[in-house]
Parts: C-alpha cells; structure tokens; sequence
C-alpha cells in the first residue's frame, strides 16, 4: 500500500479522527478537512473541532491551515469562484454552510438565517435532528444545488445509535442565488425507511433495526436524480436507491427494485460521475466474508455504468498488519472516504483506524492516497457496457 498519513492522534487521548473531506483548487492546491470526535454520545451534542489541511505538492506533505468549530460532517465544493464547507454545527444539530474566499485559510461563521444557519435543530436529540454522517458530495444540477441529508427519529431518551431512526431527505437551492441566505434553501419531506413494505416484495430482507443514511444524491443516466444510500439489511453487499423530484421537495422508493447490489453498502460510501469514462465510481468497504459483516479493512473501487450494477475494480487499501481475520475485522478500518478526480488520477482521503487503534470504528488517522491512470483500459471498458 502507498498512502501518505495528514494527521495521526495518539490512540489514549481517547478522542478520534473523522469526516475526511477533500477537495482540489484552481491553482493545484489541495485542501482536506477532518474533525474530531469522541465515544461518549453525550459528548457529541457539543460542537467538534473541525481542521483545514492544504497539500501544494500533490499530497505528499500536509500543513495544518486553520481550524474551525462547529463543522460536523462537513462536505467541500467549489462555486461562484469560492471554496464551501457544508456541514451540521453539531452532531445532529443546526444545517451550516461557511464559505471562503482565500482558498480555505478564512470562513464566514453562521450567526443566523442570513449568514449560513440554513436549517435550526432541536436541542440535544429534538426534533428536528439533522444528520449528515460524513461526506456525500453536492451535485449541481439543472441550476439547483442537491446534498442529501437525514432525520434521526429517536425514542425520547435514547442516546444511542440504530438506522431504524434515520428519515432519508434532501436539501436544495438555486445555483444563482445567495447560498448563505437560509430563505432560498428547501428541504424534501422526509422518507423513513419502510422494513415491511421491503420484506414484502424480498421476505427477510429487512430485520428489526435496518434502516438507510448517507446518501449520495446523484444524476442518472436519463437524466433524473437519484440518491444512492447506505443501507443496513440482513443480507450483505446492498444499497439502496432512491428517486428524487426535480424540485428536491419530494423522495420516492420502489421496494420492489430499489435494493440494488453494490459491493459493501452498510458502511458509508462516496459515489461521483466521471464524464470523461462515462461511469460512476464509488470507495467502499465489501463485505467478502460473511462471518464479519461490519468489516471495513479493505477500502476498494468500483464503477458502474448505470448505478445498478456495480463491479470492483481494484483494493486501494487492506490490512497488512499480520492480524488474523477476526482481529483484523475487529481492530482495521479503512472506511468514510472522500475522493476526487485529478486529470488521470484518482484521489483519496481516509478516516483509518490503522496499527495502533482500539477498534475498527474509532479512528487514528487521516491517511492521503492517489491512484494513478484509475480508469478502466479497454478490455474492461468494453466487457462493463457489454
């Protein structure tokens, strides 16, 4: 394996590295954001410590360049000439969006509707509970700005974690407008995840505590948009696709054919198009051994066509620790990253919990990668469209 490491965190802070976000610029700079976070789910109420890395020689080496409080989960675009970070101002919090104007070194703050508080959340785990996860990419489309979003409906008391309780929504805008002003964002009704609507058209597909979130809002090939989710089900290796109404106000989802194939699924993933391969790709977490369906210590890629099917390409990052299997599922983890395409090359940043962590989910490091010449050749090209 060939990564280089932007942050690592001593394992007995006991405070973890997430929601790597990634992001090329103009000029050829690179800018990554990751947060902090920590296992107490009381502590997840107050707002993280987010950091603003940027790389200008291609990723090999990465200074810190600011930090912000206050940007959970944030995801970076490009628009209007600026640099974003859209984000919940704390775990399942208000909706925030920063933008900046120096290449990420200075942010607008949200202080109220007019300047980037989009969309208020309740206090602690009231309603409404805006959730984002990790990094799903925006998508432009028809002159709207598209990001998918969740609602946690939880029991009143209950702090822990269970994708029964997440709502699949989107939120949008128009392109040509001011992002920062809350007044020109909608949000879709939200969709909650129907188990016995599913195991009605797949009997004993769906279990007591399956559910979908983190989704990434997509363009189809017939030109509609879509939303391409994590999905928690008894079966591995699934995801879930939604449709989305152009005006983003509404969500929809067939039983019938709306569970696709796709290599992992349970663990969150980012999909994008690439125009130049006409496919889309996508770094997720396959689940090859059914004796460990949470694994994430192999990260790989996969392309696709036409969303629907899906094939692996190639492993990009795997244990080679020496553990054994049951060890390497329980203490690897490559997982929730964020990838962009720079002319031939693919690049990645990965939220790694990598020799040295105490378990597969709680992450010690930001690991930076770059696939070269990533797109199929011809043979593999031509044997995808058939």
């Amino acid at each position: 394996m060939i990564f280089r490491e932007v942050k690592h965190q001593t394992e007995k802070t006991n405070v973890y590295l997430g929601s790597p976000g990634l992001i090329e610029l103009p000029d050829g700079a690179l800018i990554a954001s990751f947060d902090h976070f920590e296992p107490d789910p009381r502590r997840g109420m107050l707002p993280r410590l987010t950091l603003i890395y940027r790389s200008e020689d291609g990723g090999d080496t990465w200074q810190e360049l600011t930090h912000m409080i206050g940007a959970t989960w944030g995801t970076l675009f490009l628009h209007d000439g600026a640099l974003w970070h859209l984000s919940v101002f704390s775990e399942y919090g208000d909706i925030v969006l920063r933008r900046s104007d120096d290449g990420g070194l200075n942010w607008t703050f949200p202080h109220d509707e007019s300047s980037g508080l989009l969309f208020r959340g309740g206090p602690g785990r009231e309603m409404p509970n805006h959730h984002f996860g990790g990094v799903t990419p925006v998508l432009f489309h028809n002159g709207r700005i598209y990001k998918s979003c969740e609602l946690f409906h939880c029991p009143p008391g209950y702090s822990g974690w269970s994708p029964e309780y997440f709502q699949a929504a989107v939120i949008s805008a128009p392109l040509d407008s001011d992002l920062l002003n809350a007044a020109n964002w909608t949000m879709s009704r939200p969709l909650p995840f129907d188990a016995d609507a599913l195991n009605a058209s797949r009997p004993g597909i769906a279990g007591a505590q399956s559910g979908w979130l983190e989704g990434n809002v997509l363009e189809a090939p017939d030109g509609s948009i879509v939303e391409l989710m994590r999905i928690h089900l008894n079966e591995s290796n699934h995801a879930a696709l939604l449709q989305v109404s152009d005006s983003g106000e509404e969500l929809f989802f067939d039983p019938a054919s709306g569970v696709i194939d796709f290599p992992g699924g349970i663990a969150k993933f980012t999909a994008r198009y690439d125009e130049k391969s006409r496919l889309y790709y996508t770094l997720s977490n396959p689940i090859r051994d059914p004796a460990f369906p949470m694994a994430r210590n192999v990260l790989t890629l996969s392309c696709s066509p036409d969303l629907r099917h899906w094939y692996e390409k190639k492993d990009l990052l795997w244990d080679d620790t020496g553990l054994v299997p049951e060890l390497s599922a329980r203490l690897t983890g490559f997982q929730y990253a964020d990838w962009r395409i720079s002319g031939d090359d693919l690049l990645y940043l990965v939220r790694a919990a990598y020799r040295g962590a105490h378990d597969y989910h709680d992450s010690n490091r930001i690991l930076f990668g770059r696939l070269k010449n990533f797109r199929l050749n011809a043979a593999e090209t031509a044997k995808i469209f058939g």
